[in-house]
């Protein structure tokens, strides 16, 4: 069953199109932009020296063949590792004739499929897409580097001409963060800048619909619409945009469109964008 959209609801690929390809690799991310995702989501956390790189955990432990915390690896380190065989048997199959054969060779382009994607290759990716493909981009925390992410990441935008600009509703890139202080600094540095207020659950304070200061877009998780439908009327009443994430299923996605959210959150893009007719 699918149904039209009642209005636009932007489709975002939740680490890429992650039920297909490992989260977070160049593979992950075409596969999304091939199914026709209005946007890519993904994590950004700062290395040891200063790179920002596309890892979900502090660690790395679950999505690679290596270990320990991204902020204590340089990326070198990184690069590496294997962060594809995880998920798929092509990967792993590569990896163990790798492993077997010294001198087998790897194409530097298959490499890069499944290798530690950095912030900026993914940038270079959009910015080839040939169509609009929009960005949002969750810092990460607690980390030890706090507040250096967050001057890196607007020094990386100010780099392809993305930090400043003219108003949220033209920007191509937003920024998310469960921080409410990471946002703060966000809008300090790049007022223009749209910013997402992520939650896992719903604090007293913003039950009436109140976001911190100067955010203009919710991103509630889909437990909290799933139990608290109305509290996404009340957003919506006080102006705010609505981001739902992580959104898999074909109830869930009826219910977002039925309350009218704006963009939907999945690891399922090309089901979703069937699921809404598109």
């Amino acid at each position: 069953m699918t149904h039209a959209r009642q209005h636009h609801i932007q489709v975002v690929a939740h680490r890429g199109a992650s039920e297909e390809a490992p989260e977070h690799t160049l593979a992950a991310y075409k596969k999304a932009i091939e199914d026709g995702a209005d946007a890519l989501e993904c994590d950004v956390r700062l290395t040891a020296d200063g790179h920002l790189v596309c890892v979900h955990d502090r660690r790395v432990n679950r999505t690679s063949n290596g270990r320990g915390a991204v902020s204590a690896l340089e990326l070198a380190d990184l690069a590496a590792l294997d962060f594809g065989s995880w998920k798929t048997k092509e990967a792993r199959d590569a990896w163990q004739t790798r492993e077997e054969d010294p001198d087998w060779e790897v194409r530097p382009e298959d490499r890069e499929e499944t290798s530690v994607l950095t912030l900026e290759r993914l940038l270079e990716l959009v910015s080839d897409a040939g169509r609009r493909v929009e960005l949002a981009i969750e810092t990460k925390h607690p980390t030890r580097w706090a507040g250096q992410v967050e001057e890196r990441l607007l020094a990386l935008l100010k780099k392809f001409g993305l930090d400043a600009p003219a108003s949220a509703a033209e920007s191509p890139v937003r920024i998310m963060s469960f921080s409410a202080r990471s946002l703060h600094r966000v809008r300090a540095a790049a007022p223009t800048m749209p910013t997402v207020y992520l939650m896992q659950f719903v604090s007293p304070r913003l039950r009436d619909g109140r976001l911190p200061a100067g955010v203009g877009i919710a991103g509630p998780s889909m437990r909290i619409v799933r139990s608290h439908p109305a509290y996404v009327q009340r957003l919506k009443r006080a102006g705010h945009q609505v981001h739902v994430w992580t959104v898999n299923e074909p109830g869930d996605v009826d219910l977002c469109v039925e309350l009218g959210v704006d963009a939907i959150i999945t690891n399922r893009p090309r089901a979703v964008l069937g699921r809404l007719g598109r």
